[in-house]
């Protein structure tokens, strides 16, 4: 097995803007939108996140807890995000195979990392067996295979199949693209207990081209709502899907 460049994987094409790792999409719209998904399911206590990269995503959550934790496997990524928040969040630079944690967590986060583990059932099992506390919430959120961008992309011809890993997202270290599922496959093997399912915002473009758009005046706050509630509705045609899973029986 070849060793992993962490901080490479999560370094931008300098060569091809729809080969990004990170997008104004991503941080404009889904952000805001994943944190409303989540905020009704939130329980008093602690947060921990997994995979935090730069801290974009994580300063969303000082509003609504004061002990947060993160670990992330790039020590680059940790550096941009200390710069970001300070010392408001706890950091810890390790793998999550391998990462030793001193507590339990009432809330775990993990969003759009899962696709990116050598072994994401070993992962989710951690979650259920040593790090969620009882009565605590995993928040896990995978990019969806069966989005409209992906068919279409599909259709055209620039990808094989719906669930395809591009050589783009190869590079960014994904190993596989989850569908609702697959995703939850993995989680039921992990021993974790699903109690809610769901999609975030309903996506017919590309990221490249939602980023275009949203520099114009043609994407209003009117439409974005608009997409986010279909998503509620079609799950299935959504950017990113969404499990809520509680601890489950722990398995051998």
């Amino acid at each position: 097995m070849s060793i992993r460049d962490y901080n490479k994987e999560l370094s931008d094409s300098k060569n091809d803007a729809h080969e990004k790792y990170a997008y104004g999409f991503d941080f404009d719209v889904m952000h805001p939108f994943m944190i409303r998904s989540f905020q009704p399911f939130f329980r008093p206590g602690n947060l921990l996140e997994l995979g935090s990269f730069t801290g974009n995503f994580t300063r969303r959550f000082l509003n609504h807890f004061d002990d947060i934790t993160c670990v992330e496997a790039s020590d680059a990524a940790i550096q941009e995000a200390k710069n970001l928040l300070g010392s408001r969040v706890k950091y810890v630079h390790a793998l999550f195979e391998k990462v030793s944690l001193p507590l339990r967590y009432d809330n775990i986060v993990l969003t759009h990392v899962l696709e990116h583990l050598d072994d994401p059932v070993l992962v989710l099992k951690r979650v259920n067996d040593e790090w969620l506390a009882e009565g605590g919430r995993l928040f896990l959120v995978c990019p969806n295979a069966n989005a409209p961008s992906r068919q279409i992309a599909v259709k055209m011809g620039l990808i094989s199949h719906n669930a395809a890993v591009t050589p783009a997202e190869a590079t960014h270290g994904h190993h596989c693209t989850y569908t609702l599922d697959t995703l939850e496959r993995d989680a039921v093997a992990a021993g974790l207990s699903v109690v809610h399912r769901s999609g975030i915002f309903f996506k017919a473009l590309a990221n490249f081209q939602w980023d275009r758009l949203l520099n114009t005046d043609i994407i209003s706050p009117e439409y974005l709502e608009g997409c986010y509630k279909l998503g509620q509705q079609y799950p299935d045609l959504c950017s990113s899907i969404f499990l809520l899973c509680e601890k489950g029986e722990k398995r051998g």
